[in-house]
Parts: C-alpha cells; sequence; structure tokens
C-alpha cells in the first residue's frame, strides 16, 4: 500500500492503495466517480476510457501510480451540466441506445478533437475505431463528432 496523489476532475485526492490498482477501480470503487465503465478488463473496448493530462487512455490497465500527480478528466468532470460541445452534439444525433459505452466515446472523441479540430469522415472513423459499441451506432457517433467539430467553443 502507498499514498498515491491524484488529481481528478480538477480536484486533488490522496488514497492508500496498492500501486498496481487500475485507475478504473479507484474512480469507481474509492471516488465514486461510475461514468467510467468496466467493458472488458483487457483494454481493448473503450468503455474505460478518461482523458489522462488531456490525452484519452484506458482505464482498466492503467496502474494508479502511473497516473500520479497527473491530470484526470472523467465524463463527470468534462462539464458540470452536460454541455460541452461534444456531449450536446451526442444529443443532437441521438447517439446513445443502451448508453454503456458512451463515456469511454465521449472521451475519446474529446481527446482527438483537441488534436485534429477539422476532421475528415476517414480520420473521425480511424480515431475512434477502437471504441467497440454493441448498439452499433457508429454513423451516429460520426456524425457526432462531425457536429462537434464545428462547434466554436470546442
Amino acid at each position: 500500500m502507498a499514498i498515491i496523489n491524484l488529481k481528478v476532475n480538477g480536484k486533488k485526492q490522496s488514497i492508500d492503495i496498492d500501486p498496481k490498482t487500475p485507475v478504473l477501480w479507484v474512480l469507481r470503487e474509492h471516488l465514486h466517480l461510475v461514468g467510467t465503465k468496466y467493458g472488458c478488463g483487457i483494454a481493448a473496448c473503450g468503455a474505460c476510457t478518461i482523458l489522462l493530462e488531456g490525452t484519452a487512455v484506458r482505464s482498466c490497465q492503467l496502474p494508479v501510480s502511473a497516473a500520479e500527480n497527473k491530470s484526470i478528466t472523467t465524463i463527470e468532470g468534462l462539464s458540470a451540466d452536460g454541455d460541452h460541445p461534444v456531449q450536446q452534439a451526442w444529443l443532437e444525433h441521438d447517439v446513445a441506445q443502451c448508453g454503456y459505452c458512451q463515456a469511454g466515446q465521449i472521451m475519446s472523441a474529446v481527446s482527438f478533437l483537441k488534436t485534429n479540430p477539422n476532421p475528415t469522415d476517414e480520420q473521425i472513423e480511424s480515431a475512434m475505431n477502437g471504441n467497440i459499441c454493441r448498439c452499433a451506432t457508429y454513423l451516429r457517433i460520426k456524425a457526432a463528432v462531425k457536429t462537434a467539430s464545428k462547434s466554436p467553443s470546442l
């Protein structure tokens, strides 16, 4: 066990935990931030995607020690009231069906749009390829990312 210092959604946190514990379980079980989902446990589906220093990472395989003193943003910290341009685009295009993968999808899209604010359809497909949607709303996801990319507040 060790004291690990984190900055989650702008708030400093200190947790006494095994440094090998995946960030996903720290978020869900210790900080009660349950928007980040467990999907596969092997970093293959994208349901657990968070932003670490602004970059999309899979939290199910990231040891909490690797996130020490780094900025973590979860879906709960993306915006106070769901008004982030990507979240708004998701609503506009009625992306979610079951919704299970959507937090990870949104976090991946946010990270992608930070580095590519004017993407082509092919770039969106490539960037979002690692996130699995069992409801197969991929066309709506692509449309929402395209819409969000046009937002002046992105």
